[in-house]
């Protein structure tokens, strides 16, 4: 089979979404399909005097001007039976040049659609954005077919449709990187401790992330806070990410505790690996998730888990997670409460205690191998495509006996 897969160009810096592409189109090459990636090149957004908001604005005009001028000219020498894969939702504006050949859409989280439909106080969406949110929902609703990475997308989606999709499946994502526990947990933390110049053999708490507001890494730092007060335990708090921005530098350094509040940015990869296996606990207690990722690298690592009781953290950690309330913003301190008393409830789990908890982990980590997901995209795809070639059938049919009746 034909598969073209649409995918976001590479001069927006995006990392999650180019990684997912190419884990699909990889994955799809290695199962004997013929694939190829299209996404708009930096035609304009890439000249010299390109700055600012005008390389935004010279952007939108390479993605959605001169790329489906491109995109039309390439459909002239495909086979009708090609199936065009959109890598994400966001990409809705490109789906009627297809609309009418195989297709599908796969959805991640719909944040930045409900922010812009006002359904999210904690993120206000400006005049502009909600126009290019409402651009990118007249496209993707176009779609009759979609592949969601949780229940919850599978949810919103639905809700944003007008019409009832002829295909709506849930395929959960897949992780693709290597975790596992720690051979030897002590040693581990001394390596990490030279790294670090941080002491972290006697534990640490970790948090993973970005500093975008449903992160809610604000939270992870005041829940450490209200533990700290309470607890006489020293252990220090890790933030392994993005360079936290002005507001969260100010929290840090006003905290009673900011000399164990360490944000470590720019990590490599193996450093992540190593910091899950290491760790005392994993905290993320998310506002909102597309999936939640660090969720399933922590488990896999054989570290304990506290996120939020919500779709779809509460899908991903299953019954080996433990969770608290979603952090609302007049309950915020019997929220941190909860958070404090739970981190101690964990920090003071048995050997044997934390032994069953990992293996409950793994076992819930098996429920998102790369290879499964792949075969059941691919069999997604492949019904997909089959429809329309059955339903073409069926038209040249119906053609051919109206002119015979005639």
């Amino acid at each position: 089979m034909k598969i073209v897969f649409f995918t976001h160009p590479h001069f927006l810096g995006h990392q999650s979404m180019p990684r997912y592409a190419n884990w699909l189109a990889r994955g799809m090459e290695e199962r004997g399909h013929q694939i190829d990636l299209w996404s708009p090149e930096g035609v304009l957004s890439a000249l010299p005097l390109s700055k600012g908001p005008l390389k935004k604005w010279l952007g939108y005009v390479d993605q959605y001007l001169i790329f489906p001028l491109q995109v039309k000219k390439k459909l002239k020498v495909l086979p009708p039976d090609t199936l065009f894969v959109f890598t994400d939702h966001a990409l809705g504006p490109w789906v009627p040049l297809v609309k009418n050949r195989p297709h599908i859409v796969h959805c991640h989280d719909f944040l930045a659609q409900r922010s812009a439909l006002g359904e999210i106080p904690e993120n206000v969406t400006g005049r502009t954005g909600k126009i290019y949110q409402s651009y990118i929902r007249k496209g993707y609703t176009a779609a009759r077919n979609f592949i969601s990475i949780s229940q919850k997308t599978q949810a919103d989606l639905h809700r944003m449709l007008s019409r009832p999709p002829h295909i709506s499946e849930v395929v959960y994502n897949g992780l693709t990187r290597k975790f596992a526990p720690a051979d030897d947990v002590f040693l581990l933390r001394k390596e990490l401790s030279g790294e670090t110049g941080i002491n972290l053999q006697a534990g640490f708490i970790l948090h993973v992330g970005g500093n975008l507001w449903y992160k809610n890494k604000s939270g992870v730092i005041s829940a450490y806070e209200k533990w700290r007060s309470k607890s006489t335990q020293q252990l220090p708090l890790l933030l392994v990410g993005e360079n936290p921005d002005d507001i969260l530098k100010a929290q840090i350094d006003s905290s009673p505790f900011k000399a164990d509040i360490h944000a470590l940015v720019g990590m490599p990869d193996d450093f992540a690996n190593k910091a899950y296996s290491a760790a005392s606990l994993f905290l993320f207690p998310s506002l909102a998730e597309g999936f939640g990722w660090p969720i399933l690298e922590a488990m896999a690592s054989g570290c304990p888990v506290i996120t939020t009781g919500e779709a779809p953290m509460s899908e991903v950690g299953g019954k080996a997670a433990f969770y608290v309330s979603k952090l609302q913003v007049d309950s915020e301190q019997e929220w941190r409460e909860e958070c404090a008393a739970l981190i101690d409830r964990v920090l003071g789990l048995s050997v044997d205690e934390r032994l069953a908890l990992a293996a409950h982990g793994a076992d819930n980590v098996r429920r998102f191998h790369s290879n499964s997901a792949l075969d059941s995209v691919e069999e997604i795809y492949i019904r997909v495509a089959d429809e329309v070639l059955l339903r073409r059938k069926s038209e040249l049919h119906e053609q051919h006996s109206n002119r015979h009746q005639r």
